[in-house]
C-alpha cells in the first residue's frame, strides 16, 4: 500500500458528478447479492441525483465529505443532523481501497462535524446481511440498536439494522 496519506475534506459542487460515479462503482461491487439491480438502480438514480446532492450542500443540515488518495476519489461520506441526532446516511469506499483507513477517516470527520453542532448519538442504516460493514460498524464502536423493514417506495424495502453509538 502507498504510504501517502488520505486526503478527507468536504465536498464541492465541482466534485459531485464524481461522488456519483463512485457510488455506482461500490453499490455494483457490493449490492448485487443483497437487493435486486432494479431497487440498485432506483436507489441510486434518487439518492446520487445531482440536484438532490447539490440541495444538500447548501443546507447546513447536511454535511459531505470526500477521500482522496493522490489525486484519485477513493470514498465518501454523507450526514444529516436531526435534533440530538447525527445520522451516517452515506459512507463508502472504492472497492479497492477498502480495509486501509479511508472509512475511518471519513467517520472521524463526520464524528467531528455532528459534535461541533452538539449532536449526542451517530446513527446509521445497515443492510442486515452486509456482514462486512456490520463488522466494520462494530469495530468503531456502534451497536447494533433494532432492526426494522423500512419501506422505501416503488415495492421496494430496505431490510436494515438501526446501529448507534454516543457521540
Amino acid at each position: 500500500m502507498n504510504e501517502d496519506p488520505v486526503n478527507v475534506q468536504r465536498l464541492t459542487r465541482q466534485e459531485v458528478d464524481a461522488v456519483s460515479a463512485l457510488a455506482r462503482v461500490v453499490w455494483q461491487a457490493t449490492y448485487p447479492a443483497l437487493i435486486s439491480q432494479a431497487q440498485i438502480d432506483t436507489m441510486l438514480d434518487d439518492r446520487y441525483a445531482a440536484a438532490r446532492i447539490l440541495a444538500q450542500l447548501d443546507d447546513p443540515r447536511h454535511g459531505w465529505w470526500i477521500a482522496r488518495h493522490n489525486a484519485a476519489l477513493v470514498g465518501f461520506a454523507h450526514a444529516v443532523l436531526d435534533n440530538a441526532d447525527c445520522k451516517l446516511d452515506k459512507l463508502y469506499v472504492h472497492p479497492d481501497r477498502q480495509r486501509q483507513g479511508i472509512g475511518h477517516a471519513l467517520l472521524q470527520s463526520i464524528q467531528h462535524w455532528g459534535r461541533e453542532r452538539q449532536a449526542r448519538r451517530l446513527w446509521l442504516q445497515v443492510n442486515r446481511r452486509n456482514a462486512q460493514a456490520i463488522r466494520a460498524y462494530e469495530k468503531y464502536g456502534f451497536c447494533i440498536a433494532e432492526s426494522r423493514v423500512f419501506d422505501i417506495g416503488n415495492g421496494f424495502v430496505m431490510d436494515d439494522h438501526v446501529m448507534e453509538k454516543p457521540l
